[in-house]
């Protein structure tokens, strides 16, 4: 049998299922790596090699039952801005320091599948940056080149993902935080639909920008993830509509797709910004590969009003200072967090109201205009993944802000409108640093956009792409 973390979370929880590994081994394999490996990497915020054992221990007592998850007994983490019964949540931030009594519904979902959790994932501070810079832990470096950015801000999940100390992961995104780590990581990350899986038991923050969703190393694991994950809970929040009776996203990756109608942007959306060289060249070999596999390719206009990023700027600064901070975990935040923290304070109230109507509308018009396409085709990212320490910058937060905006234009605008995307690994540069590649399909139609993604990855498969620590 190849190296235990060779194969896919699917292949893992099919051993398990056979009996060929136990759960207990394939976790103690992780923890191993994630001891050897992780000071270089920065994956984890916090390891729990106790309650890992305890989690595996119980699947391997239970994996004759009837009715379990393809991915029982499987090593996929949580990230720490999920609440975890009992196990301490710093949201990446020096200002907090706490322990849930209750699990989120995340965490829940993934409990009752059977996963094992050999820790949190490393997020920054409040999970605010497109980089994962914390000060309570490590930067999360891309494992392709250990100078650089595993983004942000699941970018201990990507890492770690990418790294092998961990079959998969589940990350959050509020306006790019799964698809920007997985590009500068080599990983997918699918951002799922606005209600596909839910946030409870905290109410939507303002906008509804955030969700959460997979990364793994395959498309077929980040579907069957996706299924563990959209399980509806009780309550009164937003809901996608369910898949058909009897269908699942895994199912979808395993279902070649029609031809499709995919639209692509000619420039950056939102800021007016340098794409590198690499982005481009990888934008139009794809481009070139969609068309040699029978799909239509073409252009389409950006749908979105240049001012658009001023009005997603007060709502992100907002949604900063909604949060209640004691005197003394304020004077622990970021200079960003600070910056976005007091910039959200002199927010009205009738400003914020008018900002969350006027991107309602945007994103509205936006669904209209690409209606006549399938899915839509952008970079994920702008640029390669920057060296660390880049684009923070602590004495001019505002500076720090525009830059990460600059490197990621292309994420943050299908938060606002709710749709599905996912990144996916497509390109590589001659050193090879990955870049991603974003896909955007309509609402609630995450089937079309997994089946597409598994055939991509058929045609120029990247999951044998490892980096030199694997």
């Amino acid at each position: 049998m190849a190296n235990l973390h060779d194969l896919s979370a699917l292949e893992q929880g099919a051993a398990i299922a056979r009996r060929e590994i136990t759960s207990l081994e394939l976790t103690n394999h992780y923890l191993d790596r994630a001891e050897r490996l992780d000071v270089e990497v920065g994956g984890f915020a916090l390891r729990t090699p106790n309650e890992a054992r305890l989690q595996a221990e119980n699947a391997d007592a239970d994996v004759d039952r009837q009715g379990l998850s393809p991915l029982h007994g499987v090593v996929i983490p949580p990230k720490d801005l999920n609440a975890w019964a009992g196990v301490q949540c710093r949201v990446g931030s020096a200002a907090f320091h706490f322990i849930p009594q209750a699990d989120d519904h995340v965490v829940s979902r993934m409990k009752e599948a059977g996963f094992v959790f050999t820790g949190k994932t490393n997020t920054p501070e409040l999970g605010l940056p497109a980089y994962t810079e914390p000060e309570i832990a490590p930067a999360a470096r891309t494992p392709f080149d250990l100078s650089r950015t595993a983004g942000g801000s699941s970018g201990g999940a990507a890492a770690a993902v990418a790294a092998g100390l961990a079959a998969a992961a589940v990350g959050s995104d509020g306006g790019g935080s799964i698809r920007i780590p997985a590009s500068c990581c080599g990983v997918v990350g699918i951002k799922p639909s606005r209600g596909r899986v839910s946030n409870g038991p905290s109410g939507e923050s303002v906008g509804e920008l955030g969700v959460q969703g997979p990364i793994a190393r395959t498309v077929a694991d980040a579907a069957a993830i996706l299924d563990v994950l959209s399980v509806p809970s009780v309550g009164g929040e937003l809901r996608a509509p369910a898949l058909a009776r009897g269908n699942s996203f895994v199912q979808a990756a395993q279902n070649p797709t029609q031809r499709l109608r995919i639209g692509r942007f000619a420039t950056p959306i939102i800021v007016e910004c340098t794409v590198d060289a690499e982005v481009l060249q990888g934008y139009e070999a794809t481009s070139a590969l969609l068309e040699s596999l029978g799909h239509d390719v073409v252009d389409i206009a950006s749908p979105f009003p240049k001012d658009v990023f001023s009005y997603f700027e007060i709502l992100w600064s907002s949604l900063t200072a909604a949060i209640e901070f004691e005197d003394e975990q304020f004077a622990q935040l970021r200079p960003l967090t600070m910056w976005l923290y007091e910039k959200g304070q002199s927010v009205t109230g009738a400003q914020l109201s008018r900002t969350v109507s006027r991107l309602r509308t945007i994103a509205r018009e936006a669904i209209v205009q690409m209606s006549d396409v399938d899915v839509v085709l952008t970079p994920t990212l702008a640029q390669l993944p920057p060296t660390i320490g880049a684009i923070r910058n602590d004495e001019d937060p505002a500076a720090d802000f525009q830059a990460q905006c600059e490197f990621t234009p292309f994420t943050s605008p299908f938060n606002m409108t709710g749709q599905p995307a996912v990144s996916l690994p497509l390109h590589w540069t001659s050193t090879g640093i990955p870049v991603g590649m974003q896909f955007i399909g309509r609402p609630f139609d995450e089937v079309t956009l997994i089946s597409l993604a598994a055939q991509l990855e058929q045609a120029q498969p990247w999951r044998d792409r490892h980096p030199a620590m694997w």
